[in-house]
């Protein structure tokens, strides 16, 4: 099924010059510019929509694009699309091209959510050395075609790569924020990544349940990991069992994890709004 693709201009919304498949496909046709991708719940429900947009705006400032944001226009013209594609439950993306930021490019797909196995047995993952993005606090588009690049050079069954700093920190995935249980502690970085819409989420519900120190665990660490997650606004919290071919704890989903999965999806439903 094709995704509904929408210009947002100055006069109304407006169609493009292409079609895809999918907003992975899609970003191929976006210009240079920042973005935020986010899903939306019982079709038209959304979650922590203004801090989507406060990070957009935030990354276009650290672009240096000029960018100011009339909320209400966007949330109905979103409205808008995602009702038109009839998709029911969405995956969308909003592009605020660099050289035209008054022209914002509204892409929504069907929402897929991740196998129910998957979460129930964890996600394996390996580092990516050497691969950093420019500007990491920036959502920028420059940065899905590097990160397709790397992903295709991933063995099967790696769900996601991680970041490192250059003396071997793991920072981030190369989509989602990452977390390691060690030493009773709940580790993630504090600084060199872009702050996540659903890790926002994680640091309110975590204290509660386990210590944060907002400090990445070195590479060295990982045969000592007691259990690792990661989380994205489209997925939540999924729990990591192995990262480069090492089982992390007894490679199954630990308990911190599973407890945090749970409040999250208990602070998901009572945190919804619409559009």
């Amino acid at each position: 099924m094709p995704c509904l693709i929408r210009l947002l201009t100055p006069d109304g919304l407006a169609p493009v010059n292409y079609s895809a498949d999918s907003l992975a496909a899609a970003s191929a046709h976006e210009p240079d510019g920042v973005y935020t991708v986010a899903r939306t719940f019982n079709t038209t429900q959304v979650l922590k929509f203004d801090a989507h947009l406060d990070r957009l705006e935030d990354s276009a400032r650290r672009e240096g694009i000029p960018l100011r944001l009339d909320r209400a226009r966007l949330r109905a013209a979103l409205r808008q699309v995602i009702t038109e594609a009839g998709f029911g439950d969405a995956r969308f993306r909003i592009t605020v091209p660099a050289r035209q930021p008054d022209h914002l490019i509204l892409s929504v797909e069907p929402f897929t959510p991740p196998s129910s196995d998957l979460y129930h047995r964890g996600a394996r993952c390996q580092t990516v050395p050497h691969e950093r993005r420019s500007n990491p606090a920036a959502k920028t588009t420059d940065w899905m075609e590097a990160r397709k690049r790397i992903q295709d050079t991933f063995a099967p069954g790696i769900y996601e790569g991680l970041l490192l700093s250059e003396d071997g920190h793991i920072l981030e995935g190369m989509t989602s924020n990452f977390y390691a249980v060690v030493d009773g502690y709940l580790h993630t970085a504090g600084e060199g990544v872009l702050p996540g819409i659903a890790q926002q989420i994680v640091l309110e519900i975590a204290p509660a349940i386990v210590p944060v120190k907002r400090e990445p665990i070195h590479i060295t660490q990982l045969v000592s990991l007691d259990e690792a997650f990661i989380s994205s606004a489209s997925r939540g919290i999924m729990p990591v069992v192995e990262i480069d071919g090492i089982h992390i704890g007894d490679g199954f989903p630990g308990p911190i994890t599973l407890a945090l999965r749970e409040a999250y999806l208990v602070w998901v439903n009572a945190n919804l709004e619409e559009l």
